[in-house]
């Protein structure tokens, strides 16, 4: 073909593609102008609604985090930059962070939303009695600063003395929230853990490994796939445990959670590390599940043997751009292609359509299961289904927010101490076909750890890298775990199950 044709055919080619951008951002921008109206809508909705059948709505962020916060008991201190709640125990009192995009998403609708309901707010009749205070400055939280003042009323000091009586230690669902024993099961325990699956010999096991899943998932991601296709050896040698993270699958969904990153940390701990006398272990983790199994191995930095990280959202961000919005938007940029893209841009900015998401899906999951399972003659494996419909949007909604984006900051400290710290092996798998998290985040991970292994899986995407080759996967495993302690046996090919 003659030069100039080629030159044409590039330059027709060029057209097409700033064609179709155009088109797709016309498109984005229309798509979600109509969705921050309905999510406005719905803000009312749901207000009305709440107001109707509980007697009292359900704060949301489209006003202030305050309101949200200090309803479920937690103290707000600080709204600017990197926000604040204070923990109440009966013995002290406890920082966390959380993510600003929980209450700042960016658009032209949702600043009148907030200037409206800001108006509103003059007309509720609030109870003065039940208002609990916290008085603080940014003069008083700092990054860096380890100590801050807080003025309180007698009010905290009850909540401290555990004076305070006639509340629910199980609180009921709310209305919007399924019900059934299988989401509620865990308020009929006297102490509350995760859901944990375990497997492996009790007393002789040799080595023990602990898998945390993704975003609306469940440990059935990995009991379903990995562990019937681990070789005997590898069975009579390591202890498995699969968990439900905190608000997912059979784990407790408390309803006053906000899901930040040292709660789902220290349900970690108390479901698995402390009861089961773990001292060593490996991790293998997908996706969001990367966030915690990096903060976990940050906080336990000689007990962990071997790293596995499954398509972990590690994006770096730019010098003088806010961590948490940056992610915000690289996880979900407002995009209505590929499809993948668009549930997460849903997911992440808007409250209340994804609230009336979970109200048709989440609450209504039996339903859902039985249809799947009729449809397909039960031919089909529901294990994924079970797993995306059992949450609720409040553990959804701030487990996104506070881990994924609210973590956005803090990434680089943690590979930090994995890279100077740490001795254990890092390994990193990543589908090539990922259109949730771009392989270009495995590869940021190895560049603030070198000695982390990268490896591509071509034709594979988000899910299928575990789904489609578990098989495979379960070998590779066996060889890492190996390689992190030579002494343990080699498995044979033949023990594999099929």
């Amino acid at each position: 073909m003659p030069s100039s044709e080629m030159a044409v055919m590039g330059k027709t080619i060029m057209i097409l593609r700033l064609t179709g951008r155009v088109l797709h951002d016309a498109v984005s921008f229309i798509v979600f102008s109509l969705l921050d109206i309905l999510d406005l809508i719905l803000c009312f909705a749901f207000k009305a609604v709440d107001f109707i059948i509980e007697a009292e709505w359900k704060p949301c962020y489209c006003t202030s985090a305050k309101e949200v916060i200090t309803s479920s008991g937690k103290i707000f201190v600080s709204e600017q930059g990197e926000s604040k709640i204070v923990c109440l125990t009966s013995t002290k009192l406890e920082l966390e962070e959380i993510s600003d995009t929980l209450y700042t998403r960016p658009s032209l609708v949702s600043e009148i939303s907030r200037s409206t309901v800001n108006e509103l707010k003059r007309f509720k009749v609030e109870d003065k009695s039940s208002t609990v205070t916290v008085q603080s400055s940014e003069k008083n939280i700092k990054k860096g600063t380890t100590r801050s003042t807080f003025t309180v009323n007698s009010t905290i000091v009850g909540m401290l003395r555990g004076k305070i009586g006639g509340q629910q230690l199980y609180p009921i669902p709310r209305w919007s929230d399924c019900d059934c024993k299988f989401c509620t099961s865990w308020t009929t325990s006297s102490k509350e853990t995760l859901f944990v699956r375990a497997e492996g010999p009790r007393d002789k096991a040799k080595e023990d490994v602990l898998f945390v899943h993704g975003f609306i998932s469940s440990s059935a991601f990995w009991t379903e796939t990995l562990f019937p296709n681990f070789s005997n050896a590898a069975k009579s040698t390591y202890r498995l445990f699969a968990i439900d993270l905190l608000g997912f699958g059979r784990s407790p969904k408390p309803a006053d959670s906000l899901y930040t990153l040292r709660e789902h940390l220290d349900m970690i701990e108390q479901s698995v590390l402390e009861p089961y006398k773990v001292k060593s272990f490996h991790i293998v983790a997908h996706s969001l599940g990367c966030i915690l199994a990096l903060a976990l191995a940050v906080k336990h930095p000689g007990s962990v043997k071997t790293l596995t990280l499954l398509a972990p959202p590690y994006y770096k961000v730019p010098k003088g751009v806010q961590a948490t919005q940056h992610v915000m938007k690289q996880v979900a940029p407002r995009r209505v292609w590929p499809l993948i893209t668009f549930g997460a841009s849903i997911a992440c900015w808007y409250e209340h359509i994804t609230r009336a998401v979970c109200l048709v899906l989440s609450k209504n999951h039996r339903l859902w299961e039985f249809l799947t399972k009729l449809v397909t003659r039960n031919r089909m494996r529901t294990f994924l289904i079970e797993g995306f419909f059992c949450h609720t949007h409040n553990a959804a909604w701030h487990t996104l927010h506070n881990i994924i984006c609210g973590t956005g900051g803090r990434l680089d400290g943690y590979l930090d101490s994995v890279r100077d710290h740490l001795k254990c092996d890092v390994n990193i798998f990543h589908g090539r076909n990922d259109e949730l998290i771009p392989v270009e985040c495995s590869y940021n991970v190895q560049q603030k750890v070198p000695r982390a292994k990268v490896k591509v899986i071509d034709g594979e995407d988000h899910i299928t890298i575990v789904v489609n080759r578990q098989k495979v996967f379960a070998r590779e495993l066996e060889e890492i775990w190996r390689g992190g302690d030579p002494r343990l046996p080699q498995a044979r090919s033949n023990q594999v199950a099929t």
